[in-house]
């Protein structure tokens, strides 16, 4: 059997917050192409912060990678913007089911099209093919996502992050919602294998 190709390698990051506090030192990990891993870890372990740091997102909370790397598809990342990362398709859903309050659910999920350039015809068979994931949300998209359940803005999330036809999404707590089953619908047309990777 062929080795996978690997798209993400993380190697013994540390991550500092406010030139002080140490949260994490010496993680490691590997995401091959085609396969879901999983961080697993009690609260406080650093699993949105491994997040994070592959996203560029740290700085906004004042963090910063100080020792190890992170690359994508043998691409040193630590000092590209999120707005790059976006570009070269990683995608995070943070934790906690943001949405645009005022917007329906199918405009948010235009925004998660925002920066592509394979013409309208393939934004919409992303769509569909969306719609098809969680059908809830296609009987829901012309509601106010403000007034929608917490289950149906956390698919709304992760469908968004879809739309924008990515390489990798990172989730953060994925299945913080009232309505799991319906949430998890999107594993089913999945076929790629999982592998789990504890975080301490």
């Amino acid at each position: 059997m062929s080795t996978p190709n690997i798209l993400l390698n993380v190697n013994g990051i540390e991550v500092i917050y406010n030139h002080v506090i140490l949260v994490l030192k010496g993680v490691s990990l590997q995401v091959p192409e085609g396969r879901i891993v999983a961080l697993l870890g009690g609260n406080g372990a650093g699993k949105t912060t491994t997040l994070r740091a592959v996203s560029n997102l740290l700085a906004g909370e004042r963090g910063e990678v100080t020792k190890g790397s992170i690359e994508l598809r043998g691409e040193r990342i630590e000092a590209l913007s999120t707005s790059d990362m976006v570009n070269r398709g990683v995608i995070q859903v943070m934790e906690g089911r943001h949405c645009f309050g005022h917007l329906t659910i199918e405009e948010n999920l235009m925004t998660g099209a925002y920066t592509r350039r394979d013409g309208k015809a393939a934004v919409q068979a992303t769509l569909d093919k969306v719609y098809a994931y969680f059908p809830r949300l296609k009987t829901r998209r012309s509601s106010q996502a403000a007034y929608t359940s917490g289950g149906e803005q956390q698919m709304c999330a992760i469908s968004r992050a879809l739309m924008a036809n990515p390489k990798m999404v990172l989730l953060d707590e994925p299945s913080m919602s009232p309505s799991r089953t319906p949430t998890w619908r999107c594993a089913t047309p999945t076929t790629a294998t999982s592998s789990r990777t504890a975080a301490s």
